[in-house]
């Protein structure tokens, strides 16, 4: 008898645990349903890699906004997908990416891929959240907004930029984005860490340019592998960022010893240092300004680069450039300040139109912590949102024949406003924007006041989120006072090193591209060499550069 209760008993007991099981899947189940009918429209792609092949070869593509544009037409301007190996939601809306960006921690956290993050460290400004994000963001933003740094920056750049054009030979290659790269390299790591150009400037030049290789990398830290060697070079530049802190610090403590005035700050660490709190050790500031250093390697040598290809295209533009400057100049007797250079509104405009074309960072991607609803598109929790600013600034509905460089349609319109985001938005809005305004309005004017130059051919592959642009710009400068032709400038970046870690990345991808120079410009006489000398060694220009592109 007891054991025919026991049966019994066991076997209800048995029954009820599986009716749970069935209830509870069938409830999820149809929550899931519900769920997944919320989302918007669009696909995930293939297995693992999602759409992300697809999304990288469009954006070393000559069209790289191909990829949103055909899911714009099928799914509209929110749509799903698979990007980087997250479940990702697709703004080409102007209103929705607004939202995402002006919300907090609380709906949502920056998400980069695992390499970046790696490199980055926890304590990075991209990652961190809340009060501790917000009072570093403030003490940064607030030096850079400072007239003190803005005069500082103005007289070193003047300075770099006028020793590197008077070295400028005849018929040589000039690389601009390379020259603008190292002239801002200097300017922004004095300003962050207070350091001279010397030996330590070169060594960490040197280890930034290993570290940020392996930015989009595989997420692999065997010794030897990128993402390793990458690691390893940041370890060498906090160690020798810590030794500036702790020499910086002994200075302030040996001054508060002796009741001396402090100086006011002259750098980032300054602050920092300053800062009264016990959350910025030593490691989140070291961290921090390696990561502030990555603007000097992309964003503002980009600008530069595109801004000389858009006028290059635009004579009207060029020549009214020129004369605002040559006004500017004529009217300073060559002395300028830092508001002499940003209030100069056609220049200014120049860069904001270039800002919108060029689409510096073209998207931002933020990972939703609870599931939200904007404007009626569904966000599941644990679901990425890429704001892709690119399709906006390039659409016709925001701005008439968007994918002209017109720097006049600037003139009397709101920059302000969700349509415009080139550097992001929200409690994140990039601390420097005002700095690269400067620094890229500095090179612009000692470019057009001192050469005169003519577009001969332009090759632009653009790239995405966290990888540097690349242009190929060839032009043929006049300058001195004959006005007689005498430079050739070629601007690029290193586009092959891209090329390998993308390569490497998506192993199923092939990533190739040749900038093809149309010799019929020159017309029939370069085939058969019926030119003078001066156009003779354009033609030989021309020839020896397609050759190492085959070669490529």
């Amino acid at each position: 008898m007891d054991n025919l209760v026991i049966v019994l008993w066991a076997t209800s007991l048995a029954v009820l645990l599986l009716s749970t099981l069935i209830i509870s899947q069938s409830w999820k189940t149809r929550r899931g349903s519900e769920r997944t009918q919320r989302l918007p429209a669009g696909t995930r792609g293939w297995p693992l890699v999602g759409e992300t092949l697809h999304f990288v070869s469009c954006a070393y593509s000559p069209c790289p906004e191909r990829f949103m544009d055909k899911r714009r037409l099928m799914y509209g301007k929110v749509f799903r997908s698979h990007l980087f190996g997250s479940p990702t939601i697709v703004s080409t809306d102007a209103e929705v990416s607004r939202c995402v960006l002006q919300s907090d921690a609380r709906a949502f956290v920056p998400w980069y891929p695992k390499s970046l993050t790696e490199l980055m460290g926890k304590s990075s400004i991209l990652l961190i959240n809340g009060s501790l994000q917000r009072r570093v963001h403030g003490l940064i933003g607030a030096f850079f907004k400072s007239s003190d740094l803005k005069s500082q920056i103005t007289r070193d750049m003047q300075c770099y930029v006028q020793e590197s054009m008077i070295n400028w030979k005849d018929e040589q290659l000039i690389h601009i984005q390379d020259e603008t790269k190292n002239i801002v390299f200097q300017i922004l790591v004095k300003g962050l860490i207070g350091l001279e150009p010397g030996k330590e400037m070169q060594f960490l030049k040197q280890q930034f340019k290993e570290f940020i290789a392996g930015l989009m990398s595989l997420p692999v830290k065997l010794p030897g592998s990128r993402l390793y060697r990458s690691l390893q070079a940041k370890k060498r530049m906090v160690m020798l960022i810590k030794s500036i802190i702790e020499e910086k610090r002994r200075a302030k403590s040996s001054k508060n010893n002796n009741n001396t005035c402090l100086r006011p700050p002259r750098d980032v660490v300054d602050v920092l240092i300053d800062d009264p709190s016990d959350q910025l050790t030593d490691d989140l500031i070291s961290d921090n300004m390696i990561d502030l250093m990555i603007p000097a390697e992309d964003s503002v040598p980009v600008l530069v680069t595109l801004a000389v290809k858009y006028l290059s295209e635009c004579p009207l533009a060029l020549q009214h450039l020129v004369e605002e400057n040559m006004q500017l100049k004529k009217r300073r007797e060559g002395h300028l300040q830092w508001s002499d250079y940003m209030s100069s509104s056609f220049t200014q405009d120049v860069i904001t139109e270039t800002l919108r074309m060029g689409n510096i960072i073209s998207g931002i991607m933020r990972k939703a912590v609870k599931d939200m609803e904007i404007k009626g598109h569904f966000i599941p929790k644990g679901w990425c949102v890429f704001t892709y600013f690119r399709s906006v600034h390039l659409d016709d509905n925001h701005y008439e024949e968007a994918y002209k460089f017109n720097p006049w349609r600037w003139k009397d319109k709101d920059m302000s406003s969700c349509s415009f985001t080139p550097f992001g938005g929200g409690q994140r809005l990039c601390p420097g924007l005002d700095l690269a305004r400067l620094e890229a309005s500095i090179f612009l004017h000692h470019l057009v006041t001192n050469f005169t130059f003519g577009h001969v051919d332009v090759n632009v592959i653009v790239g995405f989120g966290w990888v540097p642009l690349d242009c190929h710009v060839l032009f043929e400068i006049w300058g001195g006072s004959d006005r007689s032709p005498h430079q050739y400038i070629l601007c690029h970046s290193d586009y092959s090193s891209w090329k390998s870690t993308f390569s490497s990345l998506f192993s199923a991808l092939a990533v190739s591209w040749k900038p093809q120079l149309d010799e019929a410009q020159f017309g029939e006489e370069i085939k058969h060499g019926g030119l003078d000398a001066h156009h003779s060694n354009i033609a030989a220009l021309l020839r020896d550069h397609k050759a190492s592109c085959d070669i490529s």
